[in-house]
């Protein structure tokens, strides 16, 4: 195929393929019909046998699906779609028809384990057997027609699969709305089909995966694991008992080992029995590193960490890989992530982290949600509008235990339009219509600065009077909004002002006592992600807990068998010979 036509059928088949899980299961969302210039498709050449039977056995799908909407958004195409218009625009050529090229896609197959997805759902195995029949045999047009189709199915689906992840996140997570903004999946696709034309199928199972280090990293960490799986696994640890400090037994032997087997601690120092200096620095590092309280005590939820089996911790690896897959495309340029469950954010530059913060996120059962915005102004002095939840549930039992507690806490009641009320004359058993706002000032709830970015759900980055709760290993106890241990840094950077809006500029702007918002004079795309691994400076993987129980359902669709059809040549008419064809 030539290259002015591969790329027309990728200008029209692959511009919402970013989110190819839905593409990869064959599911589909709504197609908005649009009324583009008609395309002149050829059929099968006349003397093209093969060609016309795989364009009579993709006839039905002819009219099955409306023209694709050539706007970007978050829409899903199938793969079935994807195949049509393959064949539609290489008059319905076979495509595989090189012994070298099948070997290739087996082989590449059979690699997507290394990425954490399972070759058995490909089918490689029939795909393998019917290979072995065709050359075994004189098989009819419908015979290759059947190969060459099934083929094109598997290649598209695994490549998806690569590059952008299996699962459909949407699925999963109403709040998803990341969209393929910034990325061009034609792009992707046009290599993936030029190294077919080019028999050159292995580099588009290399390129196919995000070439992050990150996602290197991660495909590393995956393949030492199951090194470790293979090798029976790490040494557990007795529980029952915590262990501590000065203790000489075999519980604590065991510790020693099962630190050596995760590289916190010296090899030559596992024979010793006892818990001394060396080992409660390693039970402090491993602490810092799993989220867990870092007193150097191996008690019950440090043993329970450690002796968490390899397997499951390979699970979670595999689980993070889809993340990235659905992720990494994003992170380019400059940006705000949020890390919710390893509770940091951090603000990059040119794909580089220039500046990083713990934060507190929301409560399991208030849980920040996994978004992205744009950050557009920063709100100086702000005052605080409590949601209709926290009025509810938090507020009004506190107010009608403590008639006080308002005027403690500057906090103002307000009716409907805006009014000041005096709390006396409220019933607060029937406290309808009523707002409840408090004033600016350092113990405002929203601190100093809010920062903010439009959103459906009054999520927000803002300024903390509860600073203490930054030195906690768990910090998910906000209502959902996440508090910013140094949000003025924060502000200066967005700002990226060095003569108005340097620090001594935002300490005359609050000063100032007033509640100002100030637009950013560039905005600033902020991701909130929820990421249960990290990766260390030395690149050994460390796992977070996972705080939202975010990880199971992806695990589950994960390992989900894909959607393709199965490949039964025997379907086809006797076999007869069939001239042109290379089966090499």
């Amino acid at each position: 195929m030539g290259q002015l036509t591969r790329s027309f059928v990728i200008s029209r088949v692959f511009f919402m393929v970013f989110l190819i899980s839905g593409a990869a299961m064959g599911e589909t969302s709504p197609i908005v019909q649009v009324s583009p210039a008609p395309v002149s498709v050829l059929g099968a050449a006349p003397d093209d046998v093969v060609g016309q039977a795989i364009q009579a056995e993709l006839e039905p799908l002819q009219s099955s699906f409306p023209p694709l909407l050539t706007s970007r958004k978050h829409q899903r195409v199938d793969v079935a779609r994807v195949v049509l218009d393959f064949y539609s625009h290489r008059n319905f050529r076979a495509a595989w028809t090189n012994g070298r090229d099948v070997s290739q896609l087996l082989q590449g197959l059979d690699g997507t384990q290394a990425d954490g997805l399972i070759p058995e759902d490909y089918r490689a195995g029939e795909l393998a057997q019917a290979q072995l029949a065709l050359q075994a045999t004189a098989p009819t047009p419908a015979q290759w027609a059947a190969f060459d189709i099934a083929a094109t199915r598997t290649y598209i689906t695994a490549l998806l699969q690569l590059r952008r992840g299996k699962v459909d996140p949407a699925r999963l997570d109403f709040h998803w709305n990341f969209e393929p903004e910034g990325i061009d999946p034609r792009e992707d696709m046009n290599s993936f089909f030029t190294a077919l034309d080019d028999h050159d199928v292995a580099r588009a199972f290399v390129l196919a995966p995000p070439q992050e280090a990150v996602y290197r990293s991660l495909r590393e960490s995956l393949a030492q694991l199951r090194q470790i799986r293979d090798a029976g696994g790490w040494p557990k640890v007795a529980e029952g008992q915590s262990l501590k400090p000065g203790m000489d037994n075999a519980a604590v032997r065991q510790l020693r080992a099962r630190l050596v087997a995760a590289g916190y601690l010296d090899p030559h120092k596992s024979k010793r029995t006892d818990y001394d200096d060396s080992v409660i620095a390693a039970v402090k590092k491993y602490q810092l590193e799993q989220y867990l309280g870092a007193d150097g005590v191996a008690g019950a939820t440090t043993l329970a960490a450690l002796n968490v089996p390899v397997e499951a911790r390979i699970d979670q690896v595999r689980v993070n890989m889809e993340r990235a897959r659905w992720l990494l495309y994003k992170l380019q340029g400059t940006f705000v992530i949020v890390d919710i469950a390893g509770y940091k954010v951090a603000l990059y530059r040119d794909g580089q982290p220039v500046w990083r913060s713990r934060v507190q996120v929301g409560k399991p059962f208030r849980s920040t949600p996994v978004f992205q915005s744009e950050i557009t102004y920063v709100t100086f002095n702000p005052t605080w509008t409590v949601p209709p939840t926290i009025l509810v549930k938090d507020m009004l039992p506190k107010i009608q235990q403590n008639p006080g507690y308002l005027a403690a806490n500057r906090i103002r009641a307000l009716d409907r339009e805006g009014n000041t009320l005096d709390p006396s004359t409220v019933d607060w058993s029937n406290a309808r219509g009523i707002t409840l706002r408090q004033d600016a000032g350092p113990e405002n709830s929203l601190g100093q600065v809010v920062i903010r970015f439009p959103n459906d759900y009054a999520i927000y980055l803002h300024d903390t009077p509860h600073r203490e709760l930054f030195a906690k290993s768990m910090r998910a106890t906000s209502s959902g909004c996440i508090r910013v241990e140094n949000p003025l840094q924060l502000v200066e950077l967005l700002f990226n002002d060095p003569v108005r809006w340097n620090s001594a500029g935002i300490q005359k702007q609050l000063a100032n006592g007033r509640t100002e918002n100030i637009k950013l004079p560039v905005k600033v795309p902020v991701l909130l992600a929820y990421w249960t691994v990290d990766l260390n400076t030395d690149g050994r993987v460390t796992f977070k807990p996972d705080v939202y129980g975010y990880d199971s359902p992806v695990l589950r669709l994960l390992n989900q068998p894909s959607k393709l059809p199965a490949l039964e040549l025997q379907r086809a008419e006797p076999p007869m010979v069939v001239t042109g064809q290379d089966k090499s």
